[in-house]
């Protein structure tokens, strides 16, 4: 999801970016849920990022998808947490979990914002080029690498699997064709287990030993 573009923070280098991400991240989760005013400097240190990066909160706003399952989360929180009860527009809710569950919504949009921030600004070649650079383990960049490669070869894979569904009347969306569904993803997983065993022997008859040629 990356947005080019020619900012400074697009030209910042990766491993500054990533270390400034960790560490933006450990304040925002050990800020304590009542220091409210700490949270919005944070927020606002975050938007003068954007600002600097000249993303557009368009691009950022649909990748906030992401959040959805935690959001879900944290408004449940004041209905199943015990506790003392306050009413909230005639509804008893949980005085703890409505604390909670705001600071979990808080917490994890900004993390979420921050993390699409350095997707938008920062290449993946880029990203594990930084990786490397902050000593993370070789074999764990290289298998990152080869995510990023064929993601797109799986997703495209995925997306004729699909079309050949339709065209014979599946409909992968109604339930009643789920079990299908399901049948199509494990032979995906299948194809593509069997798509990387031949990427490895493939490497190694080319004198793969561990490491990659930069």
């Amino acid at each position: 999801m990356h947005f080019h573009g020619h900012s400074p923070i697009h030209r910042a280098p990766a491993h500054l970016k990533l270390v400034a991400l960790v560490c933006f991240m450990l304040v925002v989760v050990a800020t304590p849920r009542t220091w409210w005013p700490a949270f919005v400097v944070e927020a606002l240190a975050l938007f003068v990022v954007i600002g600097l990066s000249r993303v557009p909160p368009g691009y950022l706003a649909p990748r906030m998808v992401i959040e959805v399952p935690f959001a879900v989360f944290a408004l449940l929180m004041p209905f199943i947490s015990a506790g003392p009860r306050t009413e909230i527009l005639g509804i008893a809710v949980s005085e703890p979990g409505l604390h909670a569950g705001l600071t979990l919504l808080v917490k994890g949009s900004i993390g979420i914002l921050a993390s699409l921030t350095l997707a938008a600004t920062t290449e993946p070649q880029d990203v594990l080029r930084g990786l490397e650079r902050l000593r993370m383990p070789d074999l764990i960049v290289q298998i990152m690498g080869f995510m990023i490669r064929y993601l797109d070869v799986v997703t495209g894979e995925l997306s004729r699997m699909l079309v050949a569904m339709r065209s014979r009347g599946c409909d992968p969306r109604s339930p009643r064709h789920w079990p299908t569904l399901a049948r199509a993803m494990g032979a995906l997983f299948i194809r593509s287990y069997e798509r990387g065993e031949r990427v490895h022997l493939a490497m190694l008859s080319r004198g793969y030993t561990g490491t990659l040629p930069r």
